[in-house]
């Protein structure tokens, strides 16, 4: 089986080092299993679209969580989504055409999701996406986009939770196609965590464990509006205490957080981290506020308490089982979470079912069982 794997920002680099990693393993395996000592029984060709093309975003990604090389990359960064998705589409429509591939694997819900996948379908190639089925009916969020567009063309999918699954079925598709597997960001975190180390600014700034905030925005609706992210940064450093923030700070957040001229004693503005780093960050913070989605599934196997700053998730399992609760993007609620924060009142949370680290061996077995019944090739 020929692979085309496909991934292009931040996100989907955590997504598809375990993949990578639990396809190394199975084809020894099977190659030990029936002494076919040459012969991959999966074969795949990384490709990287691109879509971030920051180092910091990106190869430092590929570097610390042992991804090899990609075996191109299609240099589609930069421009607006649509100037973005078309790039993408026309560079990997060459790309497929020249390395023809039995499944298009594409992960999490970026630009470059949607973009490979149309492609891959108007070659007649099969798709599968990892992290399936997830939606936040917040059709003003670009991903949530890129997941209705993604889903409706997709072969097989691949799926974090039931609230995926369910929300795949209420859409038609048939459950023999949809694969409840865990989520491969976890199968990343639990090989990692022992290897997370300071960020260099750790004694530069003297922060303790659980006694500092970790702060990340990038989405629209909270950087976009310069005023909006001044309230928000207020709100949040003037109501723990004087506290240290560190804010790894987006590209796209920083544009406009430049221009706000704000200061404060206790807000440490840094570049984006790696994710060893980053993560180390979040394991020993007191908490995590945040408007990403990824973040908000790390805390919660990490046992961090995490509140976001959005109206929806596209994560239910994070607030309903989780540590991790939406309370609204207008900046007043943010005082009232932090109060309950305070005064030690978070709850505790569990781990969602699947989410042990073992996701990808699971994708892996459903590829091989994909290659062996020729009916799902027809």
């Amino acid at each position: 089986m020929n692979i085309s794997l496909v991934a292009g920002a931040r996100p989907n680099f955590m997504k598809i080092a375990p993949i990578i990693h639990a396809i190394k393993i199975k084809n020894e395996k099977l190659k030990i299993k029936s002494g076919q000592d040459k012969w991959s029984f999966i074969k795949y060709r990384l490709v990287h679209t691109g879509q971030h093309y920051d180092e910091k975003m990106s190869e430092t990604f590929f570097r610390e969580l042992n991804i090899p090389e990609p075996d191109v990359n299609l240099g589609c960064g930069g421009g607006t989504q649509a100037e973005q998705t078309a790039a993408i589409m026309v560079a990997f429509e060459k790309e497929l055409i020249a390395h023809p591939a039995d499944l298009v694997i594409v992960v999490g819900d970026v630009n470059s999701t949607l973009a490979c996948s149309i492609v891959a379908k108007k070659l007649n190639t099969k798709v599968a996406h990892v992290e399936a089925g997830i939606r936040s009916g917040d059709m003003s969020m670009p991903e949530e986009i890129n997941r209705i567009v993604t889903d409706s063309i997709t072969d097989y999918f691949f799926t974090t939770t039931t609230w995926a699954n369910q929300n795949l079925l209420k859409s038609g598709i048939d459950e023999k196609r949809i694969f409840l597997v865990g989520n491969v960001m976890i199968d990343t975190l639990m090989a990692n965590q022992h290897r997370f180390y300071p960020p260099p600014f750790w004694e530069i700034f003297n922060l303790q464990p659980g006694q500092y905030f970790v702060l990340t925005l990038h989405r629209p609706a909270n950087v976009d509006d310069a005023q909006k992210l001044k309230s928000m940064i207020h709100e949040i450093v003037t109501n723990i205490d004087g506290l240290p923030v560190i804010f790894p700070m987006h590209p796209r957040t920083f544009k406009v957080y430049s221009e706000l001229g704000i200061s404060y004693p206790n807000l440490y503005t840094v570049e984006p981290l790696g994710y060893l780093s980053f993560n180390y960050l979040v394991k020993h913070a007191k908490a995590v506020i945040t408007d990403s989605g990824g973040i908000t599934e790390e805390t919660t196997v990490m046992g961090i308490p995490c509140i976001t700053l959005r109206d929806t998730t596209e994560r239910p399992e994070t607030v309903e089982i989780g540590t991790n609760e939406l309370v609204g993007s207008n900046p007043k609620a943010i005082k009232a979470a932090l109060e309950i924060l305070k005064r030690g009142e978070w709850k505790k949370g569990k781990i969602p079912e699947l989410w042990d680290g073992k996701t990808a061996e699971r994708i892996v077995n459903v590829l091989i069982k994909l290659r062996d019944y020729s009916n799902y090739y027809v």
